[in-house]
């Protein structure tokens, strides 16, 4: 067996939206899914509907980039609403190994998770990951940690994408795009 320090070679961390069937629930029983009550308590009289209630799942929305049409007029971005859970996954960059993995709700934003996913026992400093997981907190994170950031920056608001930040973005994809083979 070779050293395990081999097999790291940096961590890539995206999330990816699992459906669950969508609920259908008076405004009731929205109320007290809200509030943190469990299905068994909601429904106490009604054993067999609550063992088919998820009261943990949660409503979100994803937006797709719409693609400019043939005359490259700009087209509205596509907002798809998702009911169900986010897998969180880091992996190892050299080899695509899950290296860590956490569920939420489709709700959860996924920068708060940077933290639960860094593997401490990653031997290479580097983590790319999309703009979802930048912010202050997480860059001071992993500087305090001994990690060096990766993750994409985003666009300023109202104004183009600087083109040394797109240059150095489009470089930090190819690495990034290799968690996306985990997930297929």
């Amino acid at each position: 067996m070779s050293d395990k320090r081999s097999l790291m070679g940096g961590q890539i961390m995206d999330a990816t939206i699992v459906a669950a069937p969508k609920q259908r629930n008076n405004d009731g029983e929205k109320r007290a899914i809200k509030d943190g009550k469990t299905a068994g308590e909601i429904w106490p009289d009604r054993p067999a509907k609550a063992a088919q209630k998820d009261t943990d799942a949660r409503w979100t929305v994803k937006y797709s980039k719409a693609k400019p049409a043939a005359g490259g007029t700009k087209r509205v971005d596509i907002a798809i609403p998702s009911f169900g859970y986010k897998n969180h996954i880091g992996i190892d960059r050299q080899h695509r190994l899950i290296r860590s993995w956490t569920v939420t709700d489709a709700a959860r934003y996924d920068g708060a998770v940077l933290p639960d996913l860094l593997d401490a026992t990653n031997t290479a400093s580097k983590v790319w990951a999309d703009t979802a997981y930048r912010s202050e907190k997480n860059e001071a994170h992993l500087a305090r940690c001994g990690f060096r950031s990766e993750i994409h920056r985003k666009k300023p608001k109202g104004k183009p994408m600087p083109g040394h930040i797109a240059k150095a973005n489009a470089a930090k994809s190819k690495v990034r795009a290799e968690v996306e083979h985990v997930f297929a």
